[in-house]
């Protein structure tokens, strides 16, 4: 029964030499959890590779679990503020062990078989916008919402 622990309280299932430090709320998990209605989902392409996780500013290796992806609410549905925990185990350091739910700026997945690792930050920015079709002034034109292959020279 785990029901309403912390995730503190959960440690990897390997074998350990020793029982790990416990972790402070904020290292292992920097962000409550933004919303009662969430999905779970396992990134397949990548949930084999080693991952490095970011804790109290140091990198560490790690192993994926799953990705909990939150939804229902303004601040979870906003493209600046959406957040996903990805819950990883830590492989190494004074955590080895420990249960870690870190949001995408902490974590990265590695694999030269799948791409240039690099160094450094990602080259990318977040997208900042709610992307909709139904918002563009075009589909109030039936002409163009209904153009589908059986639209033309029928009555």
């Amino acid at each position: 029964m785990w029901a309403r622990m912390p995730i503190q309280a959960l440690v990897a299932d390997v074998p350990l030499d020793d029982w790990p430090d416990r972790m402070e709320d904020h290292l292992c998990q920097p962000w409550d959890c933004e919303s009662i209605d969430h999905s779970v989902i396992v990134i397949n392409r990548v949930s084999s590779s080693p991952w490095i996780a970011k804790v109290n500013h140091e990198f560490y290796e790690a192993r994926y679990v799953m990705t909990i992806d939150y939804t229902g609410n303004s601040i979870a549905d906003s493209p600046d503020q959406h957040k996903q925990s990805h819950l990883l185990y830590l492989t190494e350091g004074p955590w080895a062990g420990n249960m870690v739910a870190l949001p995408n700026n902490r974590v990265r997945a590695t694999s030269p078989a799948l791409w240039n690792t690099g160094d450094g930050a990602p080259d990318f920015t977040p997208s900042q916008y709610t992307h909709t079709a139904e918002g563009h002034s075009s589909y109030t034109d039936p002409n163009i919402t209904f153009d589908n292959l059986y639209s033309e020279g029928v009555k």
